[in-house]
């Protein structure tokens, strides 16, 4: 099968992903071997591939937000048909055991597994998911048009959660991305008010017609303080940015798996008065299935740019730039 493989960690402007010919891989008990039609492009391949995320296998097929077919099933597979339509995203398995899991935590299992870092991905023709891990996708949505659900949206949708956000109340985005551009759609459809921080006029707009009640830089402060924030951004200075326009008990929630390191923080400015800041690490399956029921009742619309398999360091360098509107997707197989 056709494949893009990492086999050594480079900044994306070297080309370090290798177009390569590799063996399909096979399904084993409880899994499902997948024909991947679309593999989105997230942010968090590009921190594997720099080396980022330094603890990911080599060589390794990037890639975590995949809809394609089931092709083949493993011995005890029968969750889905072959032919049916699934989806498969970060979280790849976990253990089902640990004190984490038996909370509802699997997201922080310590066995768990990530695709596309820990085993094999979908930047590749062919991908192996255990079955309990995959999803249906909604009949609502096209295979691009789905793909950037499964990771963009289903960690945007668990970041608006751990922000505390409400119905109508009044919530930032910092960094307007792939991410962003579906959680914002998620906020709007429960009444709140948005606005958006971005350092791109082409994302300000992008925010502005997907019904953002602001939007501005850094520098700049919306009409009010607000209750929540969520951060998008790798860059630790703008957390600072966001408890300065944060109300009193208000929370922001950063939802990279990366970020440079944060600045020294004035207490009584940004933090006293019962603000909150914390982390989002990874999702659950129950986020998941939640993401996709919400997005197809809204419906959500997601805005792709599709690029062919062998031009995966292209669009990873055009995500690292952010020189896209939305997410990039990978086009692998009709």
């Amino acid at each position: 099968m056709k494949a893009i493989q990492l086999k050594s960690f480079d900044l994306i402007e070297e080309n370090p992903l290798e177009y390569v010919d590799i063996e399909v891989p096979e399904p084993g008990e409880g899994e499902i071997l997948v024909r991947v039609k679309i593999c989105g492009v997230c942010h968090t391949d590009l921190h594997t591939v720099e080396g980022e995320l330094p603890k990911a296998k080599l060589p390794v097929i990037p890639g975590h937000q995949i809809v394609g077919v089931v092709e083949k099933r493993g011995k005890g597979a029968e969750r889905f048909q072959i032919g049916e339509r699934v989806g498969a995203a970060w979280l790849y398995s976990a253990c089902g055991k640990c004190v984490y899991c038996r909370r509802d935590k699997e997201n922080l299992c310590k066995s768990a597994q990530f695709t596309g870092y820990d085993v094999d991905g979908g930047y590749a023709e062919y991908f192996v998911v255990p079955e309990k891990f995959a999803y249906s996708i909604p009949d609502v949505f096209e295979d691009e048009e789905a793909s950037p659900l499964l990771c963009a949206g289903i960690i945007g949708f668990r970041a608006l959660r751990l922000s505390e956000i409400k119905p109508h109340q009044r919530l930032a985005l910092i960094g307007f991305g792939a991410s962003a551009h579906v959680a914002i759609q998620v906020a709007l459809h429960w009444g709140c008010e948005v606005y958006v921080y971005s350092r791109s006029k082409e994302h300000r707009e992008h925010a502005e017609n997907l019904g953002a009640s602001w939007t501005g830089t850094a520098d700049q402060d919306p009409p009010c303080k607000v209750d929540s924030v969520v951060n998008f951004t790798p860059a630790g200075e703008t957390v600072l940015d966001g408890m300065r326009i944060l109300d009193k008990g208000g929370t922001q929630a950063c939802a990279g798996i990366y970020m440079t390191p944060i600045p020294e923080m004035d207490y009584n400015k940004y933090l006293y008065h019962e603000r909150t800041l914390r982390s989002v690490a990874n999702a659950t399956r129950l986020d998941g299935e939640e993401l996709l029921r919400t997005a197809a009742e809204i419906p959500i619309k997601t805005t792709t740019t599709p690029f062919p398999l062998k031009d995966a360091n292209k669009a990873l360098k055009m995500v690292k730039h952010s020189e896209l509107d939305g997410a990039a997707v990978l086009r692998i197989s009709e």
